[in-house]
């Protein structure tokens, strides 16, 4: 038996969210264990979710399939982008691209009872999930497998609780991402235990394992603390939208049982607003995590380019003007850095904005070994009481026209900061505030071409 039951385009986030949905469906209809239905329809939702952001559309389809006499549910995905190189060592972990890619597919991998890929350059990516039917389960054949078919098709769209439980499940991942670090943590203090174990055979051996137990120490720290920021997200920052998403769909639901349509429809916008929360919120807490974790390489970067770069992808105000000088230098530098740098600071200074029209300015100079730039605006300011709070992790103003505003962009900032061994400040005395930064000065090539010349 290979029966298809139903095929869904890919072409949105909401398409994603109804893959899950199915796969959810699928696995209850056929009688697979709770959990392992969460396991299966997550796979299908990393692998989905995997076609979007690096190809923009695909399709999935969903089959029984009967192999030796046991059914599986199966999930095919495919798409016509440009093929993953490196398939078969991304799947052994030998090799990991940057930015956290391929790690969705290394993750469903181990969700399912069989997984299959196939990339080809230039000819797309084919992937194959099943999930094996109990031995137990309900009666399943052609007529009740069209049966399924016949419901998806006249099935209603998408509910506002299926996008809560696209939410979930990034939470979901989130906290799994908790768990590993801590099973790290744990394994890093039992490498210290074994190396205080050894301390007691010589002097020699003594000084050496000093020196790798301090090193341990502080990579065990820095583990901890990014613990801690998380475990502070999830039973905080994540509660109250999630807690709010909960009680305002139990409102809908209540006014939709009622036929009072308008009344839910005015509470709609106040779901899509505490999601967006969320996902903001999510977003940045892992920018903040992996930001320093990643090996970036250094190349020559112009900074000038690198800031119009930075500020096309940016909603700038009629009225707001960003002045970018022609004497910023060519840096010797690791990019993302500095575009996170960069799109932090002109994001603030452009959202906490308070007049129609204003002015934003980009300076530079060089002090030494390093080169000091400037973000500066001639908005409201900051108190100068608040001006060193503005760096810590989920320090936010109490203004209530941005609640999009997670208080993680600045301490990003300082974090990048802390890496590269430079610094970064505030100037605001009443209207205007001046960010201040330093990075590590390298002679530029053209600067190094022309000083072997002389």
């Amino acid at each position: 038996m290979d029966q298809p039951i139903t095929t869904i385009k890919l072409q949105n986030e909401l398409d994603v969210v109804l893959a899950y949905k199915r796969a959810m469906q699928l696995s209850e209809f056929s009688g697979i264990p709770i959990a392992s239905q969460t396991k299966f329809a997550t796979a299908v939702s990393e692998i989905c979710r995997n076609v979007l952001e690096h190809v923009g559309d695909g399709t999935i389809r969903f089959s029984m399939i009967e192999n030796r006499g046991i059914l599986s549910l199966e999930a095919y995905v495919t798409d016509r982008g440009r093929g993953i190189p490196n398939v078969e060592d991304l799947l052994d972990r030998k090799y990991t691209p940057s930015g956290g890619k391929g790690q969705g597919i290394y993750s469903s991998r181990k969700l399912v009872d069989f997984f299959h890929i196939e990339s080809d350059f230039e000819k797309g990516t084919r992937v194959r999930l099943q999930k094996r039917i109990p031995g137990n389960h309900p009666p399943i054949n052609k007529a009740i497998i069209q049966g399924w078919a016949d419901y998806f098709n006249v099935e209603s769209e998408i509910s506002p609780y299926a996008e809560i439980k696209r939410q979930n499940m990034q939470l979901i991942e989130l906290m799994e991402q908790l768990r590993v670090r801590t099973i790290e943590a744990e394994y890093q203090l039992q490498e210290i235990q074994h190396l205080n174990q050894e301390l007691q055979t010589s002097n020699h051996e003594i000084n050496v394992l000093l020196q790798e137990r301090e090193k341990k120490n502080q990579q065990l720290e820095k583990v901890n603390k990014t613990l801690d920021e998380f475990a502070h997200t999830i039973t905080h920052d994540l509660k109250a939208p999630l807690q709010n998403i909960l009680g305002l769909s139990d409102a809908v639901t209540d006014f939709l049982l009622e036929g009072e349509i308008e009344r839910a429809q005015e509470v709609m916008p106040m779901i899509q607003q505490q999601t967006q929360r969320m996902e903001h919120l999510i977003t940045d807490v892992l920018a903040y995590s992996l930001t320093g974790r990643q090996q970036v390489q250094s190349k020559p970067v112009s900074v000038g380019q690198l800031v119009n770069a930075v500020i096309s992808t940016l909603t700038v105000p009629e009225g707001i003007r960003i002045h970018v000088p022609d004497n910023l230098p060519v840096l010797e530098a690791e990019e993302i850095y500095l575009q996170q740098v960069f799109g932090n600071l002109l994001t603030n200074a452009i959202k906490y904005h308070d007049q129609p029209t204003g002015n934003i300015w980009i300076k530079v100079s060089q002090q030494g070994g390093y080169w000091e730039f400037v973000v500066e605006d001639d908005g409201p300011g900051i108190p100068a009481q608040n001006q060193e709070k503005v760096f810590e992790l989920f320090e936010t103003t109490s203004d209530v026209n941005h609640p999009d505003s997670t208080g993680i962009g600045l301490a990003i900032v300082r974090k990048i900061m802390q890496e590269k061994e430079g610094r970064v400040w505030v100037k605001s005395n009443g209207r205007g505030t001046a960010m201040h930064f330093t990075w590590p000065s390298v002679a530029d090539p053209l600067t190094q071409l022309a000083s072997s010349i002389v």
